[in-house]
């Protein structure tokens, strides 16, 4: 008996097909659901998709928060670089107090005010300046303040105004008269009106 190589396999192929046949114990080959396992799976990952972008919509920081968060941040850094090329803070007490009789007010007689100034600068040169034009700073001091009333000065509101308009006339005499810096703000550190 002479078999070919190729006859052989074939007969072989059959054998194993047979033999498959033959040792099917009652399990169904079902072809794979391709179709369902691939739509759920889309499904899991869409659901999945939205939860993620959900959460992200509700928790993320707005453009509004990303703004005010680089703008503090920016002022943060300003803020430092300004400090470290200022220097320290340095006051000009303006002494001795002023002590001035108001304008009156037409509610009986004229009321005295008595009210120590201190100026806040970083320049040193500014200090120097405003000891060296005291005696003119006071003018104007004195003239401003005589020009106000009692009940200018009763509420919070006024005395505000007040110091906002001596940190003004001082920076005015400043400019004027060729000082350099800048008076950053001017304190109260005694009111008293009488």
């Amino acid at each position: 008996m002479h078999f070919s190589i190729t006859g052989f396999k074939g007969y072989t192929k059959m054998n194993d097909e047979s033999l498959d046949d033959e040792l099917d114990l009652g399990a169904e080959k079902a072809p794979m659901p391709w179709k369902k396992i691939l739509i759920i799976g889309f499904g899991v990952l869409l659901l999945i998709g939205a939860g993620v972008g959900t959460t992200y919509f509700l928790l993320a920081p707005s453009d509004e928060d990303k703004s005010q968060e680089a703008t503090q941040g920016d002022e943060e850094e300003k803020t430092e670089v300004q400090e470290e090329e200022k220097g320290p803070a340095l006051y000009q007490d303006f002494k001795p107090v002023f002590v001035v009789n108001l304008s009156p007010d037409g509610k009986g007689r004229s009321k005295m005010l008595q009210i120590g100034i201190q100026a806040l600068t970083h320049s040193e040169d500014l200090i120097e300046f405003l000891k060296h034009n005291d005696p003119m700073i006071r003018h104007h001091f004195l003239k401003l303040f005589g020009s106000r009333t009692a009940s200018d000065l009763a509420t919070r509101e006024g005395k505000e105004k007040l110091q906002a308009d001596v940190l003004k006339e001082l920076q005015r005499i400043i400019d004027e008269q060729g000082g350099t810096g800048t008076v950053e703000a001017v304190f109260f550190t005694s009111f008293v009106m009488q």
